[in-house]
């Protein structure tokens, strides 16, 4: 196998079956010297990060609508950008993206660094992210390697070795295929075949530019690459959260979350800490008849959550939080866990 073969026979395929994408330009714009704008570059690549496209395209086609520069994100409260973000998950994505944008406005201009030492000293950007910027935004011929470029690198190559531990030796073997020329459309052209022919289950062979030079093919063990280190079972945790209404307009009473930690500076209801590894009952903010509303389940990376949910109609003005009548409060602005407490009490709040 030569690697500028594979190089090619990638890029070939590229040409014609590029996935059209609202953050990207087609093949021949970028062999023309036209290159992706940064900013939608970088968007993209945050929005991606454990998400994907299709959940991804709304939400750019919004932030973009809203804020079409980096500029103007980083001129953003912090509340807009979050609540823009709500149910896409992983939140301090948002806030890292806030803190990038400012600090490229602050400290380079408005203009992304083109290097990925200088995108890595950016705020919220890690390896791959700075990668996949230089090559696709600024034609550097970086070595991008997310998850879709180590599966189509461990069945190219063969290699047994199970992730993570072969993650060097997968990155390797991409950098050996990187071209100094067109590295964006190359880096763009392996996500593309693994998300739409060389996927994680019934990798489509027949039909795939590199079955030629592919040594999993030849050996019938594509479906069985890249081997993986099973994973420790997600232990379950539970808390409570408690949702107050006010009897005389219907208002909510909702706080902020702390800015580090799950969900930070997301908007909410009071709760428990999620440390606890049984259902016992927790201590209410402050003094109410509460009544159990039922629970919802949730999954975070690193554990199940199970959360109870207890409601109550109050008078007063408890010293926490803000009440927020229906014509103000957005169920939609709550991230997902928040979003499910809601809608499980708004059935309780109902008339019996």
């Amino acid at each position: 196998m030569r690697d500028a073969d594979v190089t090619r026979a990638l890029l070939d395929w590229y040409d014609i079956h590029a996935r059209s994408l609202p953050w990207r330009v087609p093949p021949d714009a970028s062999q023309t010297g036209q290159r992706a704008d940064p900013y939608r570059v970088w968007l993209s690549e945050v929005m991606l990060q454990q998400t994907t496209v299709a959940a991804v395209k709304d939400y750019f086609h919004r932030f973009m609508a809203r804020w079409p520069g980096v500029a103007d994100l980083a001129a953003a409260a912090d509340a807009d950008v979050m609540a823009e973000w709500a149910g896409l998950g992983y939140y301090a994505r948002a806030r890292n993206l806030l803190a990038c944008a400012r600090a490229v406005v602050a400290d380079h201009g408005g203009r992304f660094p083109e290097t990925e030492a200088g995108l890595r000293a950016l705020p919220g950007i890690g390896a791959y992210t700075a990668a996949a910027i230089a090559a696709i935004a600024f034609g550097r011929a970086a070595v991008v390697v997310d998850g879709n470029v180590e599966r189509v690198m461990a069945r190219l190559h063969g290699v047994r070795a199970p992730l993570p531990g072969a993650k060097p030796e997968l990155t390797a073997l991409a950098a050996r295929h990187t071209p100094q020329d067109r590295p964006g459309d190359h880096a763009q052209a392996v996500m593309d075949l693994g998300a739409t022919i060389c996927t994680p289950r019934n990798p489509a062979c027949g039909i795939c530019p590199l079955q030629a030079f592919c040594m999993a093919r030849a050996e019938g063990i594509a479906a069985e690459l890249p081997a993986k280190v099973p994973k420790a079972a997600k232990p379950t945790r539970h808390g409570t959260v408690w949702i107050a209404r006010r009897p005389v307009d219907g208002a909510l009473l909702v706080e902020r979350r702390p800015p580090r930690g799950l969900l930070g500076g997301m908007p909410g209801f009071p709760g428990s800490n999620w440390e606890s590894r049984s259902p016992a009952p927790a201590s209410p903010p402050f003094a109410a008849d509460w009544r159990p509303a039922g629970e919802v389940r949730h999954t975070f990376t690193h554990f199940h959550l199970i959360l109870s949910v207890e409601v109550a109609e109050v008078s007063g003005n408890p010293d926490r939080g803000e009440f927020l009548p229906p014509s103000v409060f957005d169920p939609t602005a709550l991230p997902t866990l928040m979003r499910k407490a809601h809608d499980l009490a708004s059935q309780a709040f109902l008339p019996r």
